[in-house]
């Protein structure tokens, strides 16, 4: 897939030199078939008078040849002078246009900050892209393909053409100042040293991992991984429930894709500094009644995780918040429990 810079480099060139060539092969016969001259002097004779070079005429010519003649040189200067405009306007536009781009996009990157890096944008980056997109988050691709970064750019994404398992790319990403890194390359060794890169730059950052096998996946958690998807395995699970339990997948589905009740599931956390409801229980805080959201599970900063808590579930620093609502309800209890960063609502989608 070429940049649309050399495609049109490209179309112009052969169009101009469609019309030279024309033009060369019309005098030549006209001074081979009418004239009665030699091809070789035909050619010649086509060739100086297209250059303009001021050469004398090859053998004496008549009004009629010399009409044509003039036709010639006209025709041969209109051609050329439309090749040369054509070719220097589109070679000057793209030129400064590809550098103008290239300046956009290097000023967007310098100012990413808090925004997700998403590594490799095949049949599964692609659809997390889409997602990310939906929710409104600031993200970034990253693949070592130039076709895939040309059909991101395409499709209005920032992309970056470079190998992700390496610190300099990762660098060129701003991985100091992002907070999360999607590993969706299609092999898991890359995925594995993305992670480790990852990791080793930036020990805050959250660290998701595409993996293959179920090897891969400890082998990914063992390496730092935050959490760790397995197409195959997710994909068998997923088939399972769809065959035992349809009304249930059907719920989740449009609670994980914003579907046509806008139910969204949202993470938060609960912040020693910020959040006024620390030490009080479920019933205390008032959340459900205060905002209509309902806690689905309460993971302590210990990793335990408490699924469906009850009213006397003491609410701790540190504790994320999974809850459960609509974008609206979920915005007033961002309002309430006042995280570090703003929930990112999804917005309805079309």
């Amino acid at each position: 897939m070429l940049d649309p810079y050399y495609q049109r480099l490209r179309k112009e060139l052969i169009i101009s030199s469609l019309g030279l060539a024309g033009v060369f092969i019309g005098g030549t016969l006209w001074y081979w078939l009418v004239e009665k001259w030699s091809l070789l002097d035909s050619a010649y004779m086509t060739m100086i008078t297209l250059s303009t070079v001021g050469f004398g005429e090859v053998n004496p010519l008549d009004e009629r040849s010399r009409l044509f003649t003039m036709g010639l040189i006209l025709t041969g200067i209109i051609v050329i002078g439309y090749m040369v405009n054509r070719f220097t306007e589109a070679f000057l536009q793209g030129y400064f246009q590809q550098g103008i781009r290239l300046r956009q996009k290097r000023n967007v990157i310098d100012k990413l900050s808090g925004h997700y890096i998403l590594c490799g944008f095949g049949r599964m980056g692609s659809y997390v892209a889409k997602e990310f997109t939906a929710e409104a988050i600031p993200f970034i691709i990253l693949d070592s393909e130039q076709e895939e970064v040309e059909k991101a750019s395409q499709m209005g994404y920032l992309a970056l053409q470079g190998d992700a398992t390496l610190d300099e790319c990762l660098l060129m990403a701003k991985i100091e100042t992002a907070i999360c890194v999607v590993a969706a390359l299609s092999s898991d060794a890359d995925n594995l040293y993305t992670v480790i890169s990852a990791k080793a730059l930036n020990p805050t950052i959250r660290a998701i991992a595409r993996a293959s096998t179920e090897e891969a996946v400890k082998k990914l958690e063992r390496a730092g991984a935050d959490a760790v998807v397995s197409p195959y395995i997710t994909g068998g699970k997923r088939l399972a429930s769809a065959a035992l339990r349809p009304q249930v997948m059907d719920f989740v589905d449009g609670i994980l894709s914003g579907g046509e009740k806008s139910i969204y599931l949202e993470e938060f956390l609960l912040d020693e500094n910020t959040c006024p409801c620390l030490g009080q229980t479920l019933i205390e805080a008032g959340l459900r009644a205060k905002s209509g959201a309902l806690v689905v599970a309460i993971r302590r900063s210990n990793g335990i995780l408490i699924a469906g808590p009850t009213g006397g579930s003491i609410l701790e620093a540190g504790d994320s918040l999974i809850c459960m609502g609509t974008a609206e309800q979920l915005r007033i209890l961002n309002g309430i429990l006042m995280p570090i960063s703003a929930p990112r609502i999804p917005r309805k989608r079309e």
